[in-house]
C-alpha cells in the first residue's frame, strides 16, 4: 500500500518562512559563547569568563536603594514615552557638568538601553534601503539591527593607519562609490578599546555636514577611559545624534535603560515611535538611572579595578605570546591578533573554552572580513580572574607549541 501523505506536514502554514531580512541577521556570537560556557559550568566544569562585555561588579548600592524606595511606594506604571521629566533633565545637566555642552532636556529621549536607542534612531532617520557607514572591526549589533530594519550596513575596514577609526577620507570614498545616508562611530570602541581624539571626531562631524549625512555617535563606554577623557560628538556638532546607556560605567546592564540626544526636529517622530514600540521605559529603571549620576564614587572605585586588570594584562599577555593587540584606551576589552596560532578564531575560541576553561570571543563577531585571526578578551571581572585566565591560557598555549 503506498505511503499516505502526512496531512500535518502538508499544511499551507508549514510553508511559511521567516522574512528574508530577518533570516539575514547573524547570531551574536558572544552570546553563543556564553551559552557554551554555561553548559560547561552546569556539567561541573570551571570557566573564567572573558567573553561578555558586562561589568561583574553589582550595580552600586545607592542606585539599588533608590529603586527599592520607589518599589516600596507601590505604584509602578507607565511614564511619558520620552522618559520622566526629572531623568531627562538630569541627563541634560550631565552634559553641562561632564563636557561643558548645553543640551536642552527636551532633546533627551530615555530608551531601553542603547539597543532601543539605535532602533529608534535608525527608524527615525533612514528610509528603507538606506546605507549607513560603520567600522570593521565594530560592534556586531549595528550590522544586525540595520539589516533587521531593512537598511544596509556599509562596513568600512579601519586599521592602524587611521588608528582604527573612520576618517573623512574613508567616509567620502564610500559615499562616492554609492551614496550613504548616515555614519556611525563609537568611542571608546568595542571591540578595539580605541578612543577617538577630539579633532578626529570634529573632522568626521564636519564631513557628515558637508555631505548631508546623519552622524550617530555611540558613547556607551564614556567614563571608562584610562589615559585621556572621551569627547562627546556634541562638542563638534550640536546636531549629532548621541546614543548612551547606564549599562557599562554604571554597571546596569540588566536594568535596560539608556538615552538619546537628538536634534529637536526628530523629537516628535521618535516620541511617536516609542509610544507604539514600547510605550515607555520601565519606571524603576528610570528611577535607578537618575540615581546613577550621584553614584560616581562607587563607579570610580569599580573603574579602578578595570584599570588594575588592564595594567596586568598589558604586561602579562605579551609574556605568554598574545602581545599583538590594539591600543587599549578605554572600555574593558583587548582585541588581540592570534594569527601566529590560528586563522580560525571560531575554532580557536572553542578550543580555548574546552581545553583551558577560558571563555573569549572570536573576532568574526566584529569583523566578517578579517576577524578569523582575532579574538576579544573582556577584563570587566576581578584581577584574580584575569590572573587565573592568563595562567590557564599560558598552560594551554604551551601544550600546543
Amino acid at each position: 500500500m503506498p505511503d499516505q501523505p502526512n496531512p500535518v506536514a502538508s499544511r499551507p502554514q508549514d510553508r511559511l518562512q521567516p522574512a528574508a531580512r530577518a533570516a539575514r541577521v547573524q547570531p551574536f556570537i558572544v552570546m553563543d559563547v556564553m551559552n557554551q560556557a554555561a553548559a560547561i559550568e552546569r556539567g561541573g566544569g570551571s570557566v573564567v569568563h572573558m567573553e561578555v562585555g558586562q561589568p561583574s561588579a553589582p550595580t552600586p548600592a545607592s542606585i539599588r536603594a533608590a529603586a527599592a524606595r520607589a518599589l516600596e511606594d507601590g505604584r509602578i506604571g507607565y511614564t511619558q514615552a520620552l522618559g520622566t521629566d526629572s531623568l531627562r533633565a538630569r541627563i541634560a545637566r550631565h552634559y553641562a557638568e561632564a563636557y561643558g555642552v548645553d543640551v536642552a532636556a527636551e532633546r533627551v529621549v530615555v530608551t531601553t538601553g542603547s539597543s532601543g536607542g539605535f532602533i529608534l534612531a535608525f527608524l527615525a532617520c533612514f528610509q528603507p534601503g538606506a546605507r549607513i557607514a560603520i567600522t570593521a572591526p565594530g560592534y556586531p549589533a549595528y550590522r544586525n539591527i540595520l539589516i533587521a530594519l531593512g537598511l544596509e550596513p556599509v562596513a568600512i575596514e579601519v586599521g592602524p593607519e587611521t588608528r582604527f577609526a573612520l576618517t573623512p577620507d574613508l567616509i567620502a570614498r564610500a559615499h562616492r562609490a554609492k551614496p550613504l545616508a548616515g555614519v556611525l562611530t563609537m568611542s571608546p570602541a568595542n571591540p578595539t578599546g580605541v578612543v577617538m581624539a577630539p579633532d578626529a571626531i570634529a573632522a568626521v562631524a564636519a564631513e557628515c555636514r558637508r555631505l548631508g549625512l546623519w552622524y550617530i555617535s555611540d558613547e556607551i563606554y564614556h567614563g571608562l577611559t584610562y589615559d585621556q577623557p572621551a569627547t562627546t560628538a556634541l562638542s563638534a556638532d550640536p546636531d549629532a545624534i548621541i546614543v548612551n546607556s547606564f549599562s557599562k560605567y554604571y554597571c546596569m546592564t540588566g536594568w535596560r535603560v539608556g538615552w538619546l540626544v537628538v536634534p529637536q526636529r526628530l523629537v516628535r517622530t521618535i516620541e511617536r515611535l516609542q509610544q507604539n514600540l514600547s510605550i515607555s521605559v520601565p519606571y524603576l529603571s528610570q528611577v535607578a538611572g537618575e540615581a546613577a549620576f550621584e553614584a560616581t564614587p562607587e563607579c570610580e572605585a569599580i573603574k579602578a579595578g578595570y584599570a588594575e586588570n588592564r595594567a596586568y594584562l598589558l604586561e602579562a599577555l605579551p609574556r605568554i605570546g598574545l602581545g599583538d593587540f590594539l591600543p587599549v584606551d578605554g572600555a574593558f576589552y583587548i582585541y588581540c591578533d592570534i594569527g601566529r596560532y590560528s586563522n580560525d578564531s571560531m575554532s580557536f575560541c572553542r578550543d580555548v573554552l574546552n581545553g583551558a576553561g577560558v571563555a573569549i570571543t572570536p573576532g568574526l563577531d566584529f569583523d566578517e572580513g578579517r576577524g578569523a585571526r582575532t579574538v576579544r578578551l573582556a577584563f570587566a571581572g576581578s584581577l584574580a580572574e584575569c590572573q587565573e585566565a592568563v595562567t590557564r591560557l599560558d598552560a594551554w598555549l604551551r601544550q600546543r607549541a
